[in-house]
């Protein structure tokens, strides 16, 4: 049985909307598409439902490649977001994104807040270009983030409400680890996500990033933050006992994985302006195969 009717989705229109939702997962979402299929069939539809729509939105303000100016690009998120925020509340959308979003969310009852404080963080990226404290780069995070670990969270089944608190840590954990590695490519979009103050407590100002020279102070910076991610994930491990058995694979592989990525740039000796830290095919083998066992076992035993 496929995927999408082993999570009772029959409807045409939806199981295209579904349909690329996945495609967006599997095409720019390499690791955490790998996560997901550790999950059960009937689970999967729903989490590519919300990669989907974060993609989307992250599309209409990070591509590279756009010829949009970023005023255009603010009117473009602003009215696609309208939009989907209205068909949220109206529980229906014929954009073919929105209407996996839609079921979804009318499915598992997300709440509303979590996709308003998503599209408010987009948002933030057309205007804002740097955080001087880590408590302003927490509003951006929040949304950007953390929101997208607790709209997964009725989709894996909490067993117990502080699921939710390390789910919010794992995803900002997630967002800290790409932060450390995408340095060099956010200086590209003209941005800098690691705290001024805190860069300035190790010495170093965005000039000195501008200047894609690493030294001894950045390296200590890059550290600082990096332990931050590991703290932030030792944190979150709790959590993965409080869904259910058949979900926890495929977070404890999400976890190793994406905060993996620091073990990558430490790897590359913090080199994160020459290189772009990966996590190697043999890597998501080591962690995804064992994982998948776990998998099969929990469901056999559920």
């Amino acid at each position: 049985m496929d995927e999408l009717t082993s999570a009772g989705i029959h409807r045409s229109d939806l199981r295209e909307s579904y349909a690329e939702c996945k495609r967006l997962n599997s095409l720019h979402g390499k690791t955490y598409y790998l996560a997901t299929l550790l999950l059960p069939k009937a689970k999967r539809p729903f989490v590519h439902a919300l990669y989907g729509f974060a993609r989307y939105a992250d599309e209409i303000v990070d591509d590279l490649n756009s010829t949009l100016s970023e005023v255009e690009k603010a009117v473009a998120l602003q009215k696609w977001s309208d939009q989907i925020l209205k068909d949220l509340v109206g529980g229906k959308s014929s954009d073919l994104i929105g209407a996996a979003l839609i079921d979804t969310v009318t499915r598992f009852a997300i709440p509303l807040k979590y996709f308003e404080a998503f599209i408010h963080s987009m948002k933030m990226d057309l205007s804002v270009t740097e955080y001087k404290t880590y408590e302003d780069l927490m509003e951006y995070v929040y949304g950007s983030a953390a929101v997208i670990g607790l709209q997964m969270v009725p989709i894996l089944g909490p067993l117990s409400p502080e699921a939710y608190e390390c789910a919010e840590k794992l995803g900002i954990a997630f967002q800290l680890a790409n932060f450390i590695r995408d340095v060099g490519e956010d200086l590209d979009r003209g941005r800098v996500y690691l705290p001024l103050d805190e860069l300035a407590s190790f010495g170093v100002t965005r000039s000195d990033l501008d200047k894609r020279i690493l030294t001894p102070e950045i390296v200590n910076a890059l550290k600082f933050n990096i332990e931050r991610v590991r703290k932030l994930q030792r944190e979150a491990a709790p959590g993965i006992a409080m869904l259910e058995k058949s979900s926890r694979a495929c977070i404890e592989a999400a976890s190793e994985l994406y905060c993996g990525i620091v073990d990558e740039v430490e790897a590359i000796d913090y080199q994160i302006f020459k290189k772009r830290a990966k996590t190697s095919t043999w890597r998501r083998i080591k962690v995804a195969f064992p994982a998948w066992l776990r998998a099969i076992r929990a469901r056999t035993l559920s």
